[in-house]
């Protein structure tokens, strides 16, 4: 199953210099490059919702909602940049850059 990566997770890769390709692997939906094509991480539970799943099936009360309880639960991941847990937040759940 592929995940499809919507046009926001790419406007974001692109102010980041990153490269979004489907997973290669069966528990991801997302692979990172950098802009010299060389692997960095791979992001997102292939299976679970992110913020533009949850916005497109619920609406944007619950998005915001699930996007809260997410941020709660990887707050020591997501706050180190250039991690996996940064690259998640900002790409599939619209988090803040900074």
């Amino acid at each position: 199953m592929l995940y499809d990566i919507q046009p926001y997770s790419f406007k974001i890769a692109k102010k980041l210099k990153l490269i979004l390709k489907p997973s290669r692997d069966n528990k991801h939906k997302i692979d990172i490059y950098d802009n010299d094509n060389k692997y960095i991480t791979s992001i997102g539970a292939l299976g679970m919702n992110d913020y533009e799943i949850y916005l497109k099936n619920d609406g944007k009360q619950k998005a915001n909602e699930k996007r809260q309880l997410y941020y709660a639960r990887h707050l020591k991941d997501l706050k180190i940049k250039n991690s996996r847990g940064y690259y998640a937040w900002v790409i599939l759940w619209r988090g803040n850059l900074s």
